[in-house]
């Protein structure tokens, strides 16, 4: 247990949104992971964080760019990794400078040892104490209030902005886990490539998004819903309105979708039969960002035939379970990567 007063916190700190849990409160930080940054000669300044540095994607001057650090699950940008951890840090403990916290942060299973030690330092130059790295399947697991600790298949698919990630786990522990670079920030590329090749209208990231948000489906629906969406015709480089409809933004996902399939095919391969078995019977639970996007749960079921249910807080899930191993440090040790 923590001392008295320790404002220990866990991070989720995803390709599109970091999330900070402070013990005892709950999520008190939930910030797109996007630093701005403002280029003078061969300096760089950091000039927004967060939401506000999300509202200039796309709208920013020749010296100031809007960036996301963490691509793919994968830090590209250390120095501006370090930027947001600190600013999420800062916003979590407020007046605290004095008191070293513990923090835990939800990595990707298949990190790299540099990129290990690069959040962890991350992590101890804002003033954490302890850092302790988990990754994404357990965590997600113990957020959605699997049994983790019962000799079972537990099976969890965390479906995030840049990468998704499978986990088996029984006994507390990851007995196969498995991941595939295709997540929320890839069914928004997949919407612009559609639209521009369909239309041939080119569309920003933002409006791809918000499309996805509005009529996004991955299977055909009886009653498709309808979006108007405006971009640049590339013949006459003029602004133009089309519409478009949830089955058509189906046919778009269909390539990434069916890579969540392989990847969850490729899991199954590696499971023991006694866990198999179980994972049969009880079935997956499906979390992260992207798990939000109707009908995913309906198609990874018609795919596998396999019983498939959304975690009660799916884009919370990880951050919620890390924030409880805060109260579980034998749990935590034993899990910690």
């Amino acid at each position: 247990m923590a001392a008295f007063g320790s404002p220990d916190i866990a991070i989720d700190l995803g390709t599109s949104n970091t999330l900070v849990v402070v013990r005892g409160k709950g999520i008190v930080v939930d910030e797109p992971s996007v630093v701005a940054v403002e280029r003078l000669g061969g300096a760089q300044r950091v000039v927004a964080v967060g939401h506000n540095a999300k509202q200039m994607i796309g709208r920013t001057p020749e010296n100031i760019e809007a960036i996301h650090p963490i691509k793919d699950g994968v830090i590209v940008d250390f120095d501006l990794a370090e930027a947001l951890l600190r600013s999420c840090i800062e916003r979590a403990l407020g007046a605290r400078p004095f008191v070293k916290p513990r923090v835990v942060v939800c990595v990707p299973n298949r990190l790299q040892d540099v990129e290990r030690r690069a959040i962890q330092d991350a992590a101890r130059s804002v003033g954490a104490k302890e850092v302790f790295l988990v990754g994404k399947p357990i965590a997600a697991a113990i957020g959605s209030a699997m049994p983790i600790e019962r000799p079972l298949g537990n099976m969890v698919i965390d479906v995030g902005g840049g990468t998704t990630e499978i986990g088996i786990i029984s006994l507390g522990g990851v007995v196969v886990t498995r991941s595939t670079q295709v997540g929320g920030n890839h069914f928004d590329h997949a919407i612009t490539e559609w639209i521009k090749r369909t239309h041939n209208v080119l569309v920003g990231r933002r409006t791809s998004e918000d499309t996805k948000l509005k009529v996004g489906c991955a299977v055909v629906s009886h009653e498709p819903k309808q979006a108007h969406v405006t971009g640049r015709d590339l013949a006459s480089g003029i602004p133009r309105e089309i519409q478009i409809s949830s089955d058509d933004v189906s046919e778009a996902l269909q390539e990434c979708l069916q890579q969540v399939v392989e990847c969850l095919r490729d899991t199954l391969k590696e499971s023991p039969p006694e866990l198999a078995a179980d994972i049969t019977e009880q079935g997956m639970v499906l979390c992260g960002g992207s798990a939000l996007l109707p009908g995913l749960d309906r198609y990874l079921r018609d795919r596998t035939g396999l019983p498939i249910v959304i975690s009660e807080d799916p884009r919370r899930s990880a951050a919620l379970g890390a924030g409880r191993l805060l109260d579980d440090q034998a749990t935590l040790s034993r899990v910690a990567l």
